[in-house]
């Protein structure tokens, strides 16, 4: 038999589909639960790792369990960490059962995966396609390409404009939430949501990366909104294994399923004629949940080529060019760079000192900025060595460093004591309260924090009132 190892590719080529964590922290009856569902076998089948795949598919076809020693002779010898892992991993995923000694896999997660990989069966895992209807015909998968990258957009193109003035296309209140709820935007000073630091570097990862830490949050959700975990997770896995441009039936789906309907269209992964219309088309963005292709075919989001997807050149006088038309792009760039000049394909802008600082007063950081460039820098620019300016990308630090220098806080300046024993007196009984952020015994002065004021104020009054002093 040959080598399980050997074939795979090594262990940095493979990163760890964020799902997983997940998965891990569920207890083992709601797994088990989840692998009644052939279409959820074979969905978390295809984000495991190489190695775990075929460490299943070694074990699925036998009717009892392998000694663990008699596999781990087919491992060569710089492959046992990998192998080892593998078997953890399975082990807290609980499709292997007691790995102590045996190898075996889940009876549930076996009999499933079987019937995923072998077919038959009416349950409906795989959905229930809908009849034909002569008379609405289903999308076109152009039509349905076209649908799922404008609500994509629209949610992007909302974050990066937050905060600018300008009014976009607004999502719905449910996409709004979550897009609070996980960190990437906040309410201002005003009231009004802004993109966070932590949703510009949302905007470097690739769609698929996007919308997986979006739907993380939502299963992170369910609990709240009263909702069925297992019902949740087996449809997202059940609408990843449906066909694109085919129509499926609402009438075998769960109450839970039919409520994620109406989330689901906000966020692009299905479509529907209808709130109420008892059919479905899932988009790209469904299908491809678990697969290695790309969410959208023109999508805009950071590609898999940073040079296919380059298109910003940048000189050391802070000028950039960006040759694009894309909408979000430019909404992007305009987060931290000063626009002088728009053509049909090209934006011409600057890097200046404001529009740095602009960028960091919305969270955004130096790092971010240039990671930001390194990632969409045109072709011709990957000749250099470095890739970036030296010179620029040691300004937009220095202009962090600058913000960074001076840090304000709220609170009150206490001053004007009538001796310096009552100034002792009285800062000693701040910095037991730990509430004292400045002090100058030269002017008998010193500043506090703004929940520190009222103890203080107390401790005076009362000290006053004695008729020992005051200030």
């Amino acid at each position: 038999m040959p080598s399980i190892v050997e074939e795979t590719p090594p262990p940095d080529e493979y990163s760890p589909h964020a799902l997983l964590p997940f998965l891990h922290s569920q207890p083992q009856n709601a797994l088990t639960r989840l692998y009644h569902r052939p279409s959820s076998c074979l969905s978390i089948f295809r984000l495991l790792a190489p190695i775990e795949r075929q460490t299943i598919m070694n074990l699925l076809w036998l009717e009892s369990s392998i000694l663990l020693t008699t596999m781990s002779s087919w491992v060569v010898r710089d492959g046992k960490k990998i192998f080892d892992d593998a078997v953890a991993t399975l082990s807290r995923l609980h499709i292997l059962s007691n790995p102590s000694a045996k190898l075996g896999l889940n009876s549930t997660f076996k009999a499933s995966l079987r019937h995923a990989l072998t077919g038959g069966g009416t349950s409906g895992s795989f959905g229930v396609p809908a009849e034909i209807d002569d008379k609405r015909p289903s999308p076109t998968v152009q039509a349905l390409d076209a649908y799922a990258l404008e609500r994509w957009e629209t949610i992007l193109h909302y974050m990066v404009s937050s905060g600018t003035g300008q009014l976009p296309a607004k999502p719905s209140q449910g996409v709004l939430y979550l897009l609070q709820r996980s960190g990437l935007m906040a309410t201002n000073h005003g009231s009004q949501l802004q993109i966070t630091s932590s949703g510009f570097q949302f905007l470097l990862h690739t769609p698929h990366a996007q919308l997986w830490e979006l739907l993380l949050q939502y299963l992170q959700m369910v609990e709240e909104r009263q909702m069925d975990l297992v019902e949740v997770l087996s449809f997202l896995f059940m609408l990843s294994t449906m066909e694109l441009g085919r129509d499926y039936s609402t009438e075998g789906l769960s109450e839970t399923q039919k409520a994620m309907l109406e989330d689901l269209r906000d966020y692009g992964l299905i479509w529907q004629r209808k709130a109420s219309s008892r059919r479905f088309c899932p988009t790209r963005l469904a299908t491809t949940l678990t697969s290695s292709l790309p969410p959208l075919p023109t999508a805009t989001g950071a590609g898999t080529d940073g040079q296919a997807q380059g298109f910003i050149v940048l000189e050391t006088n802070y000028r950039l060019y960006a040759y694009t038309d894309n909408p979000l792009q430019t909404a992007v760039l305009n987060l931290f760079v000063t626009m002088k000049s728009r053509f049909p394909n090209l934006v011409v802008g600057s890097i200046t000192r404001e529009s740095v600082r602009k960028a960091l007063a919305n969270g955004i950081t130096a790092d971010q900025i240039i990671s930001y460039l390194t990632t969409y820098a045109h072709p011709q620019m990957r000749k250099n060595k470095p890739l970036l300016p030296v010179t620029v990308q040691d300004q937009i630090r220095l202009w962090e460093l600058e913000r960074n220098r001076v840090k304000t806080q709220e609170g009150y300046l206490y001053t004007a004591f009538a001796s310096q024993a009552d100034y002792e007196y009285v800062l000693n009984y701040a910095k037991q309260l730990d509430v004292v952020l400045w002090e100058n015994p030269a002017r008998r002065c010193f500043f506090g924090s703004l929940e520190g004021h009222s103890n203080i104020r107390g401790f005076i009054e009362r000290r006053t009132a004695a008729g020992n002093g005051g200030s």
